[in-house]
């Protein structure tokens, strides 16, 4: 039976398909990751035979088996890429094959709209998952279509590093020792930040500054929250979400304190500076996303505390000013401070309309977590129900085509 060609289908809506190179047998798993929420993308496995391509049904790879049964404990490494050609081979000197606790350690890299050769510098230096975005969709939108191909694939735990080389891989047994130990299910690489060379001084304020908006708004104690390497157990990959499509960092961390997941924060050390950051264009720019970021994480999840607060704010010197007309009235000069009445109730009502609007967001963030419990539930029930699908023999023609959310 000849090989079949890979294809990207999609569960919902006329979306086109896109063809992808024919299977090539010493290709790494491919996945091939949608454009858009409800694509499903397929999964083609290593292997030395013909690819049994099952259509018209969803598939997660079945965990391999031990001989006396239970299933292997699997570790995924994963890398979001963007043109990474030249670094990524000195990161994927570093990762290790095997760490102590689990008996599978893969690799993924996730290529977000590369133009280079990264894809292909993956493949030739063992890569075993390849998940590539249609288009350069960001750092945030990649890393979380590596947690859901990781999911997919089987994943106990996920690590996450960059491509860059910045964390030393041989961190990686410290960072999921917490997850071992079962004291925690997140466990985020506090980096040396006063130490670290190349970092100016306006970015290490701002990292730091990052890490208390995080704890002020999540009530988590991580010392490096902005940091990228991070280990997640796949029940707190479950459920986790990012609005946010410039970074994943801080978002995750804060839904993590919200959601009550155990997280945790161990010290790492760095390598030096390969390349300029690519989130880090220049300082202006900088600072702005960085506002922005934290803007949106109050407004997000605390908007009735971020809009209250403005509005007693807003609403203070209204009030001065009211007791201001109503002290010379009581004089009997009233006449002549007007004005300050009439701004008072300007700025009342302006206090008035932001409450409200807090009261509003509140209740739209209320129902957006109902709809995250309500996605973590279909997709534990997905998980489950491939789970029950019948197990994977260990000759090459039994491999099954898998899909991909």
């Amino acid at each position: 039976m000849p090989d079949l060609d890979p294809r990207v289908d999609y569960l919902r809506g006329q979306l086109p398909i896109i063809p992808l190179p024919p299977h090539k047998e010493s290709d790494p798993d491919r996945l091939v990751a949608p454009p858009a929420i409800g694509c499903v993308a397929s999964v083609y496995p290593v292997t030395t035979g013909p690819i049994i391509q099952t259509k018209n049904k969803r598939h997660k790879p079945i965990k391999q088996q031990k001989e006396g049964g239970g299933a292997l404990r699997k570790l995924i490494i994963q890398i979001p890429c963007l043109n990474e050609e030249v670094t990524l081979p000195i990161t994927l000197a570093d990762l290790p094959r095997k760490v102590l606790g689990f008996d599978v350690v893969e690799w993924m890299v996730i290529d977000d709209g590369s133009t280079d050769r990264t894809v292909e510098v993956a493949k030739e230096n063992g890569v075993d998952h390849i998940v590539s975005l249609p288009h350069n969709q960001g750092l945030a939108k990649a890393f979380m279509a590596g947690i859901e191909a990781s999911l997919r694939l089987g994943a106990d735990v996920i690590v996450n590093t960059d491509a860059d080389n910045q964390y030393r891989a041989s961190g990686i047994p410290d960072l999921v020792q917490p997850i071992l130990d079962r004291q925690a299910l997140i466990v985020i690489g506090a980096r040396p930040i006063d130490t670290i060379e190349h970092f100016s001084p306006i970015k290490k304020f701002l990292q730091k500054f990052g890490s208390w908006v995080v704890k002020f708004a999540s009530g988590t104690q991580v010392a490096d929250a902005p940091s990228g390497f991070r280990a997640i157990h796949r029940d707190a990959a479950m459920r986790l979400n990012v609005f946010n499509p410039y970074t994943y960092t801080l978002e995750t961390i804060i839904q993590a304190g919200r959601k009550n997941i155990p997280i945790a924060s161990v010290p790492i050390e760095v390598n030096g500076d390969l390349r300029p950051s690519r989130l880090v264009k220049s300082i202006p720019s900088y600072v702005r996303r960085s506002l922005i970021t934290v803007v949106r994480i109050f407004i997000v999840y605390s908007p009735l505390r971020f809009f209250l607060s403005i509005a007693v704010i807003v609403a203070l010197p209204g009030i001065l000013m009211t007791l201001r007309f109503l002290y010379h009235f009581s004089r009997g000069s009233g006449e002549g401070n007007i004005q300050s009445l009439i701004l008072s109730g300007a700025l009342f009502a302006i206090a008035g309309i932001l409450a409200i609007g807090g009261i509003l967001a509140d209740l739209i963030a209320t129902n957006r977590q109902i709809l995250e419990d309500i996605k973590l539930n279909q997709l534990k029930d997905s998980l489950e129900r491939h789970d029950l699908d019948r197990p994977r023999q260990n000759t090459p023609e039994a491999v099954d085509t898998h899909e991909i959310l």
